[in-house]
């Protein structure tokens, strides 16, 4: 097939790489937030009971911000 234009034909896989790539992200926000969870659970579970039991999240939500926040701050010390 030598007239057709080998650019223009779509690949079937073109935009899996894009798809995979954002698949993954995704997945590792999803694990690192809910490995921070747990975490705040073992070690701060009175703010854990606190906004289970209210249905307040925002207690729930600093203490996570705070945990990624200094984590965050720990692994940018070490470069």
């Amino acid at each position: 097939m030598a007239g057709i234009d080998q650019q223009t034909t779509p690949e079937p896989q073109r935009g899996m790489g894009r798809f995979t790539t954002a698949a993954a992200f995704i997945a590792a926000v999803a694990a690192i937030v809910a490995a921070a969870t747990i975490w705040l659970l073992v070690t701060d579970p009175v703010t854990m009971a606190v906004a289970i039991e209210s249905g307040e999240v925002t207690p729930l939500v600093r203490q996570l911000a705070d945990l990624l926040y200094e984590a965050l701050k720990g692994l940018l010390g070490y470069l």
